[in-house]
């Protein structure tokens, strides 16, 4: 997965909370109670990162993970109606999502984590399937790691050392 730094100073995130988990500790006093936030964080533009909180409160659980989210921002290539330039299939650990492009007017069809991942990327129309596990950290995970791998037909050519006309056809 490739990694760039993205200056997050000037933009605005948008957060969304996808999953809070009650985590219990049995000790000798008897129980600790803390909670886990996943928490995806996007500009709706291109950027979207994901991160998970752990705190003894809620709000403190989901400030953390929103805090981790904005560290792991990826950019995300968009084409010109707002789907993404090629399908592909992101995974982590056992969950893998496919993603495929979809044309204007489709809208967001994904279940609830991805997508969460792709409304917050600012991806209007796309197509997604979760296979493998259900696990809602997982498959946030995966779609991440699927939207970070997509590639602009600009450096397709690039790479290909050939013009962009030559890619599209």
């Amino acid at each position: 997965m490739k990694r760039t730094i993205i200056d997050t100073s000037n933009m605005e995130l948008t957060e969304k909370v996808v999953s809070i988990k009650r985590v219990t500790k049995v000790v000798k006093g008897g129980r600790n109670f803390r909670f886990t936030a996943l928490v995806v964080v996007g500009d709706g533009n291109g950027h979207v990162g994901a991160g998970l909180g752990k705190a003894a409160e809620i709000p403190e659980a989901i400030r953390k993970g929103k805090e981790d989210a904005a560290k792991r921002l990826v950019s995300v290539a968009l084409d010109e109606n707002n789907s993404i330039t090629h399908d592909t299939i992101g995974g982590f650990g056992s969950a893998s999502v496919l993603l495929k492009r979809a044309p204007e007017g489709t809208g967001v069809i994904a279940g609830g984590p991805a997508r969460s991942v792709c409304e917050l990327a600012g991806i209007k129309n796309i197509r997604t399937k979760s296979l493998g596990s259900n696990n809602k950290q997982n498959v946030v995970l995966a779609t991440i790691a699927g939207l970070s791998q997509l590639k602009t037909p600009e450096e397709v050519a690039k790479n290909r050392g050939k013009s962009i006309d030559e890619i599209m056809a």
